[in-house]
């Protein structure tokens, strides 16, 4: 077998096209414990019986055919990694077998492998383009299934390039299911689009405290304003805020500012960085934290990096597929549990549990549109095995949803293993209160002073930078969350700062800061609208069904 691999692996690599089996000699090897590839030898005669399907539109040509040997030399882990659930059905063979290609202007998609349940529909596709695009990154205008009503259906996608193999590996993921044992579908992808990366030079200067703006008015981006904040233990916060001149370009490239050293290489960010938060005006907003001797060593270079397209392959990759229910219906169940949960906030209960061999999802209902569940970290404990779990927004705003990705545990027994719900790390927001914080002395120099709410202590800094005013906040109690957000009356009307840092919910830095812009006075009272608190060893754990004895 390590030598058919490596023969197809070859093919796949030195061919556009990989070349269709001869049927008939594949079964005589198979019969003797052998299995040869048209790589090794030539094929004198084809089965008369199979067919090749062909349709042409102008100059492109699209061949359905079957790629044989696609499943066998496949690793999809590098893609599954947070889809457990699937790897490990893909490891028992649950899946519905495909394997169906269409080859269009010199791009083949392949469907190798469905998962369909009452929870989603999972496809595991490759796509083969031309060599020259070999390594690149691949985006479409549009992917995903259409129903018989020819209505799409939308949903994710995630592919990463194999280099071996010379394909991208990828899956489509929805929420959309089967209605019955199965239903035909077409999947499909229209206008597949070659990516690549530009870079920009920017004259940057990390030491100037001042905001910088730099004209772009090239491949849609109109210009990048940098900032830069001092952050505690000696680290720097550089903000970016990018105009586009083509709305297009604002939703599916990913912009980032790169900071290089004397070597030229990226210098590492000292803390999570956050991309792509929409900004009032349409830009797109994102900060970098870096140390700050790293950031401001001589020589350290700046450049802005975009996606761009380099090349587009027009029309539509769409292939027939009857998707059916019956690899993974065995061990699949519905239960309704309605159970209540009185310490968190909004009337809140477990509702149901939707049970399948790749996923669980538990579903939340509360009275209260939009509620959060307090806490950062969720498991689900069946018969001893932790699983992880993610929280999604339901489309109604009175549920929530929790996925638990299944592995580890074999699906035939999960109806009848014992399962306890567990959340951890609680992080609850609270409503700021009436007492009014004093800014005094507003200019360029900074302030300082110290507040209390509900016991916590804040520390206030608060300055004018660019005609704006500048407040920021930041508590020495680790059990403190932060401030959300400030405001000031105008009459009884809120004028609420707007954030200037983007923060992560639960994460360790309570730092917060807003900005009121165009500010013109030397006094203000700011309110708090609301804050967090955090619990980190706080810890809910629910049953919902108990285990049966065989």
């Amino acid at each position: 077998m390590e030598r058919i691999e490596k023969e197809l692996k070859k093919q796949l690599k030195e061919s556009n096209n990989i070349p269709s089996p001869d049927f008939n000699q594949m079964w005589n090897s198979i019969q003797q414990d052998k299995l040869k590839t048209t790589a090794s030898k030539p094929v004198a005669h084809r089965p008369k019986k199979r067919t090749r399907f062909a349709l042409i539109a102008g100059l492109s040509v699209a061949l359905l055919t079957v790629p044989v040997f696609a499943a066998l030399n496949y690793d999809w882990s590098n893609i599954l990694s947070y889809r457990e659930g699937i790897q490990s059905a893909l490891d028992q063979g649950l899946g519905q077998t495909l394997e169906q290609s269409i080859t269009k202007d010199h791009v083949t998609l392949t469907v190798h492998t469905a998962f369909i349940d009452d929870n989603r529909t999972f496809l595991l596709y490759s796509l083969k383009p031309d060599a020259s695009w070999a390594g690149k990154n691949v985006s479409f205008d549009q992917i995903g299934l259409k129903d018989h009503n020819g209505h799409l259906i939308e949903g994710n996608y995630v592919q990463r390039w194999n280099d071996e193999l010379g394909v991208f590996q990828g899956y489509f993921e929805t929420d959309w299911v089967v209605k019955g044992q199965s239903e035909e579908v077409e999947f499909i992808m229209e206008n597949i689009q070659l990516i690549g990366d530009r870079k920009q030079s920017i004259d940057y200067d990390p030491n100037n405290l001042n905001t910088q703006v730099f004209p772009i008015q090239k491949d849609g981006i109109g210009s990048v304003t940098l900032q830069a904040f001092e952050q505690p233990d000696e680290k720097v916060l550089l903000q970016s805020s990018i105009t586009f001149t083509d709305t297009e370009m604002a939703s599916k490239s990913w912009v980032r500012i790169e900071a290089i050293n004397d070597v030229n290489q990226s210098i590492k960010k000292a803390e999570t960085s956050i991309f792509g938060t929409p900004g009032a005006i349409g830009e797109y907003l994102s900060q970098q934290i870096f140390k700050s001797d790293a950031l401001r060593a001589e020589n350290t270079k700046f450049q802005l990096a975009y996606n761009h397209t380099l090349a587009t392959a027009e029309g539509t990759w769409n292939l027939d597929l009857n998707l059916t229910k019956k690899q993974l219906e065995n061990a699949s169940f519905k239960e309704v549990l309605n159970i209540d949960l009185p310490d968190v906030p909004g009337e809140t209960k477990i509702h149901e549990m939707k049970v399948t061999p790749t996923q669980i999802r538990l579903v939340f209902t509360h009275k209260m549109k939009y509620n959060r569940i307090p806490y950062q970290n969720y498991q689900l404990d069946i018969g001893g095995t932790l699983l992880k779990g993610y929280m999604l927004n339901n489309e109604d705003p009175n549920k929530t949803e929790l996925r638990f990705e299944v592995t580890g545990i074999d699906v035939m027994s999960l109806a009848n293993q014992p399962m306890t719900f567990i959340a951890s790390h609680r992080v609850d927001e609270f409503k700021g209160d009436d007492n009014p914080i004093r800014l005094t002395n507003i200019s360029v120099n900074p302030q300082s002073l110290t507040t209390h709410i509900a016991g916590y202590p804040i520390s206030w800094k608060y300055y004018m930078k660019d005609n704006n005013l500048y407040v920021e906040s930041v508590s020495s109690d680790p059990d403190f969350g932060g401030v959300n957000q400030t405001y000031y009356l105008d009459g009884k009307e809120r004028s609420y700062g707007t954030p200037a840092m983007l923060g992560l919910l639960g994460d360790d830095n309570n730092q917060h800061m807003d900005v009121y812009e165009n500010f013109d006075k030397t006094e203000l009272d700011i309110y708090i609208w609301n804050y967090t608190t955090h619990k980190q060893n706080d810890e809910l754990r629910v049953p919902l069904k108990s285990g049966k004895v065989d």
